[in-house]
């Protein structure tokens, strides 16, 4: 199974590797409170707010075209959320670095992927493969083994990645899984109340036949943790032996039947402010709009 630990922000990027999915952001709009955040110099916030470049910035302000709560702005003069920030006459949306939301993507891993920047042998990243970011780096919420295709979460925030992975708040993962031949109900029943794996006690939350023909047989199973190689492992201890692994979902998150493989599709700042807000994180007022795209 996977090595779990592992679900737009304002912009999509293009991705980077080869056919590198470069999805489009999704909009959002919210309604939460403002979080606070700290004074920033008026130069470097214009900049970062996209009216120019710092040095224009400064430039500008020193030429009394900038404006501070209706007064003549200085060269390095601090301003917070709450001022009113005006060039040539007109008002700024300042954005600032602690305001603003993470980004957050859904990626269909396909098999033949792992789930590291670093490999010896050279095989495929799903890194490769993520829309690129600059100023900071995605982080894996959980993972999927090499041969385990389906749902895998990125984000980059670490607070959020670490809350999502974390075991208080029991986010469930399922599965379908193909095993060769059909499981008798001895077997079943035994997967359900419980394996003894060689690092402890394993079982599934939930396990139901999905049904199938031939040699193939399709189970849906829920699990509440993401141990190395978990599901593999409890159906190879009682004789199984596994075709095939999909994750079909993570917590909340449902893997789109619309997202091939190989494919992102990043969430709406609105969809990003709501799942913040559901795990006890701070976050801003999400107020433009924009249309979700997956890309391949």
């Amino acid at each position: 199974m996977e090595e779990v630990e592992e679900l737009e922000a304002p912009r999509p990027r293009r991705g980077a590797g080869r056919n590198a999915p470069a999805p489009r952001a999704v909009g959002r709009s919210g309604r939460n409170a403002p979080v606070e955040a700290k004074p920033e110099r008026l130069h470097k916030i214009l900049a970062q707010s996209g009216v120019g470049s710092r040095r224009d910035m400064e430039e500008w302000i020193a030429a009394g075209r900038v404006t501070v709560n209706g007064k003549p702005a200085e060269v390095g003069q601090l301003v917070g959320p709450e001022d009113k920030v005006k060039v040539s006459g007109r008002l700024v949306h300042l954005r600032f670095g602690s305001l603003r939301l993470p980004r957050v993507v859904l990626y269909h891993k396909p098999e033949g992927q792992i789930v590291s920047r670093d490999d010896p042998e050279g095989r495929d990243s799903v890194f490769d493969f993520l829309p690129r970011m600059r100023g900071s780096r995605w982080v894996a919420v959980g993972r999927l083994d090499y041969n385990t295709s389906g749902l895998l979460l990125f984000t980059n925030s670490g607070d959020l990645a670490n809350r999502l992975m974390h075991p208080r708040y029991n986010l469930e993962r399922e599965y379908a899984v193909r095993v060769l031949g059909d499981l008798d109900d001895a077997t079943l029943k035994q997967l359900a109340a419980g394996i003894e794996l060689e690092d402890g006690p394993a079982r599934f939350t939930t396990l139901l036949d999905a049904g199938g023909e031939g040699a193939n047989h399709w189970y849906r199973v829920t699990l509440s943790e993401g141990r190395n190689r978990e599901v593999r492992r409890m159906f190879e201890a009682v004789g199984a032996t596994v075709s095939r692994l999909i994750r079909v979902r993570y917590g909340p998150f449902v893997l789109p039947a619309r997202l091939k493989r190989g494919s992102t599709m990043e969430l709406t700042d609105m969809d990003v402010a709501k799942l913040m807000r559901e795990f006890g994180l701070p976050a801003p007022e999400v107020i433009q709009k924009r249309d979700k795209r997956t890309r391949k």
